[in-house]
């Protein structure tokens, strides 16, 4: 089968499209599927470098988010057929992720449990599909199960115009939120806007607290007044303090990464002063997914997709997500 591999960590050099790669063939349990679609992650470029404390099995095939149908069925599978259209959960029982524990979706064919099947409803493509898990799937559980975003909100959303970004800002919009976005150019803000961004700050130009404050108040630790109710956060690096004085009086910081480093300097005097809320959020569940999906299908809210590319060209991806070029998610297309 044709696939993209990943031989050794580094450099994307190491990445390669190989036009007669072995085929998999589907173990008790588990499903051969044939890859329709698998949407990138920043995760994608990590593992090609190299993860501190992680050993991938090499060589793999990169790809977490994969969309496709059913191909074959390994012994003991019930309750497939050869068709059905599925999405993957590519967090595999006992195993970890796809496109990094074993081989994910930038391939023409993939192997999973059974377990990780989902069914695609109708009216929901392959392409929108296979955007949801790492991305979508995070900021779902970030936003409400852990973040409790309601109506009536002021929430800022840093990094905005990547895949959990966008998915942030398409869910605060539905939540009934007012909703400011930080980005690195005029053009990406104005695509947010189209989104459904209030307003939205470029962040290489000035300083996003500072805005915060020029639009809403500076905090006081007093009151509650100034500031944002909610600060979505997973970039870390050099915005962790200046999000926290974005912050009013008991707000909150939600954070599902670090893409601009893992270890900021920070500052505990505003969480103590303006008793703040840091929240954390890991991954996604299978309700998150399937809500996603029903979103779509009723037409609440469609994936922002920045293009798609053949399986041949899924290098250019990587790269494009390395160089922070991207608006929304990529996907490639067997």
């Amino acid at each position: 089968m044709r696939a993209t591999v990943l031989h050794r960590h580094g450099g994307l050099e190491n990445l390669v499209y190989e036009a007669d790669y072995r085929d998999p063939e589907p173990e008790a349990g588990h499903v051969l599927v044939r890859v329709k679609a698998s949407s990138l992650n920043y995760h994608d470029v990590f593992t090609c470098r190299g993860m501190p404390g992680i050993k991938v099995p090499l060589p793999v095939i990169p790809g977490l988010d994969i969309a496709g149908e059913v191909a074959g069925l390994g012994a003991g599978v019930e309750g497939w057929s050869e068709g059905d259209p599925v999405l993957i959960n590519p967090i595999h029982p006992g195993k970890g992720l796809m496109g990094e524990m074993l081989d994910g979706g930038l391939a023409e064919y993939c192997v999973c449990s059974a377990e990780q099947l989902i069914p695609i409803p109708d009216g929901v493509s392959f392409a929108e599909a296979a955007s949801l898990p790492v991305a979508y799937g995070t900021a779902h559980r970030m936003m409400f199960e852990n973040g409790h975003i309601k109506a009536g909100e002021k929430v800022l959303v840093l990094g905005a115009s990547g895949g959990v970004g966008t998915c942030c800002v398409l869910l605060a919009k539905m939540a009934g939120c007012e909703v400011v976005v930080a980005a690195s150019s005029e053009e990406k803000l104005d695509r947010l806007k189209a989104l459904g961004a209030d307003a939205g700050i470029n962040y290489a130009e000035s300083a996003f607290e500072k805005e915060i404050w020029q639009r809403y108040g500076k905090p006081f630790r007093r009151s509650y007044e100034g500031g944002v109710d909610v600060v979505v956060n997973f970039t870390g690096g050099e915005t962790w303090v200046p999000s926290f004085k974005a912050l009013k009086r008991g707000g909150r910081l939600l954070t599902c990464g670090a893409t601009a480093g893992f270890d900021p300097k920070t500052d505990i005097r505003y969480i103590w002063t303006f008793e703040l809320k840091v929240l954390g959020s890991n991954s996604w569940t299978r309700d998150d997914l399937t809500t996603l999906m029903g979103h779509i299908q009723a037409g609440r809210m469609a994936p922002v997709i920045d293009q798609e590319l053949p399986l041949e060209r899924a290098v250019d991806g990587v790269r494009a997500l390395e160089d922070r070029s991207v608006f929304g998610k990529i996907v490639v297309a067997p």
